[in-house]
Formats: structure tokens, C-alpha cells, sequence
């Protein structure tokens, strides 16, 4: 009997590096000329997973955004796992833009994605668990084919394929 290959989709973030991205994008801010003088604050909440940008314009909360996302890509964390989540005006005229972390899997993302693999008629059966897609076969051929068709797919998590054995 042939022997049973399988791998995990996840959307899965290194922690440590999101915090690195953000020491990083503090320096630049303290650093940049056009950020003297002016009041702007990044704050990493880990437990909620939001990043709080304050500024005293919007184009300078933009500006912000930009740096810490720029950080982030080369530390290894795709763009797609940081949203902007909301945009506010706070008192002195300041700007306030909060971030936040997507690392898991919504649950119709997980549909959608066994939904694709099951139209694609591969030899794999997927299976939802929990914050991942397990997906199971014989052919390891199959199951990079099914990897490369969910690549194709418009999900808005950052997607990683793990545990391939």
C-alpha cells in the first residue's frame, strides 16, 4: 500500500519578527527628517494584535503606515497580514490609524480553499481543522499542484504551506 503524503495550509506569523518590523520602524520615524519636530507614536499590542500609528497629519499617519509595512516585508511577514482596520481623528488634530494582524484562516477562506481543491479533481482529499486546511494524498505530484492552485486563489490571508511529508 502506498504511503500517505500530506501538508498544512496556515496563515501562521513569527511574532518576534512583527516586533523586530516595529523596533524598526520606530527608529526610522525618530530618524526621518521630515518626522522632526512633529508628534508620532507606534504602539505593538500582542494580545489584540494591532498596531496603533498617532500622528499629527494624515499624510504623516500614511507615511507611517508605509514605513511599518516596508519593515515588515523585509523581515519576512507578507503585506496581506497587515489590514488597516480603522481611521480616526483624535484630539489636537492628531491622526490615528489602527492595524491589525491577520493570522488565521477565516473559516470562509477555508471553504473557498477546499472548495478550489475539490473543482481542481486532484487525487487529495482537504479537511477544515481548526485555523488550517490539512490536505491529504498519495502523489506528492498532487499535492504540489494543489499548493500551486491555492497560491492562485484571492484569499486574504497570508498563506503558508507547512509540514509536507
Amino acid at each position: 500500500m502506498a504511503k500517505e503524503h500530506s501538508f498544512d495550509i496556515t496563515a501562521e506569523l513569527d511574532i518576534q519578527e512583527i516586533k523586530n518590523a516595529i523596533e524598526q520602524a520606530k527608529k526610522e520615524v525618530n530618524t526621518r527628517y521630515d518626522f522632526k519636530g512633529i508628534h508620532s507614536e507606534i504602539e505593538f499590542n500582542e494580545k489584540a494584535k494591532t498596531i496603533t500609528l498617532v500622528s499629527s497629519s494624515d499624510s504623516k499617519a500614511e507615511a507611517m503606515f508605509d514605513i511599518v509595512v516596508s519593515k515588515a516585508i523585509k523581515r519576512g511577514i507578507p503585506a496581506k497580514a497587515i489590514n488597516e482596520h480603522s481611521r480616526d481623528q483624535v484630539g489636537g488634530g492628531n491622526t490615528k490609524i489602527v492595524l491589525s494582524i491577520v493570522d488565521t484562516i477565516s473559516k470562509d477562506d477555508a471553504k473557498k480553499i477546499v472548495k478550489a481543491i475539490k473543482d481542481k479533481k486532484l487525487k487529495v482529499q482537504a479537511q477544515i481543522r481548526g485555523d488550517e486546511v490539512r490536505v491529504t494524498g498519495k502523489s506528492i505530484n498532487d499535492l504540489q499542484a494543489c499548493i500551486a492552485e491555492v497560491k492562485t486563489l484571492d484569499i486574504d490571508a497570508p498563506l503558508s504551506f507547512t509540514n509536507l511529508k
